[in-house]
């Protein structure tokens, strides 16, 4: 297990580019199990969970080409359904959650699927209900094995229903629209999840063959087909890092180039941050974010204290949350942060406070920042990371603090940021992998 050492209190500079969408990938990657015609990829990130996906599928048989470094080809034609029952596959799909999308292609295409109870970031609960659901009322069956580990799905074929989900589960949306795509009849999926990945996820398998329409909207009507076929995709810039690198630009007073971001599947994010006082100048495909000595944060209108909270698409993503609670640190002014979905995600808090923060965690969902101005700075400190959005947030206030700061457990930030440490080492980090 590797850790960062990171020399802070140096201002950046320079252009950088973000990978693609880890989320996106996870998706469309598991979408390839629907056709044995061959699917190319593009704009993949070289990151710990993508890459332990891509091993999955391999383990199944999916004949995988790596083209070129962000370029993939893949051609699901001889699956081996069998392996989904060994060991082996339960222990590498316990390791990364995006393994559970497996379930709707693999229950859809060959009328079975074995799922491990799916791992990932330790930031709550985070229940699989709404994927099993959603296929009971396709018409499968599902049982549960193994002291409540291991999930056997299981149905000859599925059949088009009506589908009102009890959340908009991004994971649990791709996992039924796959699912529904091959079911015999329509199917119509309310209270869908409508993020960019959502739709990136339903124009490739229209691509492929599948008829849904209402792309965007919160509810999905799809038309289910016999086969589909292959196709090209390329996969949308990850809006989580270029988040990141907004703060990151901010907290470290730095002149920073986003370049390459699709600003039109961006959504309030570049707004959210600017109620923090981020200065920022965009154009169709990037964002400068100049050097700033001071931000203040915005108050509402009618003067109360503003208050960052996350929500279902187009609100503001709950994985850019930890991003905005660190960027808030050196602002001027007070923010009330609100994390509504994990109750478990601003528990990485009390290593910010040891930095030198003015933060007061309310309870488990909600924390108040009070904006340091500056007039303190953070001291770096040795700390450990404890989920890749928590690591990515020590991480940008170790850039920003005075002296040295070790973040151990980095293999988590590796999860969702591919070759963090060279890609700001090109723009003045002092930062090094030990």
């Amino acid at each position: 297990m590797s850790s960062f050492r990171i020399l802070g209190g140096k201002n950046l500079k320079g252009e950088i580019d973000p990978q693609g969408a880890k989320n996106e990938t996870l998706q469309v990657i598991c979408a390839i199990l629907l056709t044995e015609e061959k699917v190319k990829i593009e704009n993949i990130p070289n990151i710990k969970d993508v890459n332990l996906l891509i091993d999955l599928i391999k383990g199944i048989g999916v004949n995988v080409h790596k083209i070129n470094e962000t370029s993939y080809s893949f051609e699901a034609k001889n699956i081996d359904v069998s392996f989904t029952k060994t060991k082996e596959f339960f222990e590498k799909s316990s390791k990364i959650r995006g393994s559970i999308m497996m379930m709707g292609p693999m229950l859809s295409r060959f009328g079975s699927a074995y799922i491990i109870k799916p791992g990932g970031d330790k930031i709550g609960r985070r229940r699989i209900d709404t994927h099993l659901i959603g296929m009971e009322e396709l018409g499968a069956k599902f049982t549960v094995e193994n002291n409540n580990t291991v999930f056997k799905i299981h149905a000859k074929r599925l059949n088009g229903t009506n589908i009102l989900l009890d959340e908009a589960s991004v994971t649990g949306t791709a996992n039924i629209i796959m699912a529904a795509v091959l079911a015999k009849g329509k199917t119509t999926i309310y209270n869908a999840a409508c993020e960019p990945y959502i739709q990136q996820l339903c124009k490739m398998l229209n691509s492929m063959g599948a008829i849904i329409k209402e792309i965007g909207s919160n509810y999905l009507k799809i038309s289910g087909v016999d086969k589909l076929k292959g196709t090209n995709h390329k996969i949308l810039p990850d809006m989580i890092e270029i988040g990141s690198f907004i703060g990151m630009a901010a907290m470290t007073q730095s002149d920073i180039l986003i370049k390459n971001v699709n600003v039109e599947n961006l959504g309030i994010i570049p707004n959210t941050f600017k109620k923090l006082g981020i200065k920022m100048n965009i154009d169709d495909n990037s964002i400068h974010v100049p050097s700033q000595e001071h931000y203040e944060i915005e108050s509402f209108i009618d003067g109360s204290i503003m208050t960052i909270s996350d929500a279902i698409w187009p609100g503001f993503s709950p994985d850019l949350l930890s991003i905005a609670l660190v960027t808030s640190i050196q602002a001027k002014g007070t923010v009330l942060i609100h994390q509504k979905m994990f109750e478990s995600r601003l528990f990485f808090v009390d290593k910010l406070i040891d930095m030198g923060a003015q933060i007061i965690l309310c309870d488990p969902h909600r924390a108040t920042v009070i904006g340091l101005d500056r007039k303190i700075s953070l001291k770096g400190i040795q700390m450990t990371s404890p989920d890749i959005r928590a690591g990515i947030s020590l991480l940008i206030a170790a850039l920003s603090a005075d002296g040295e700061s070790i973040i151990n457990n980095a293999d988590q930030i590796d999860r969702g940021y591919s070759d963090i440490e060279n890609r700001l080492k090109n723009i003045g980090a002092q930062i090094e992998r030990i």
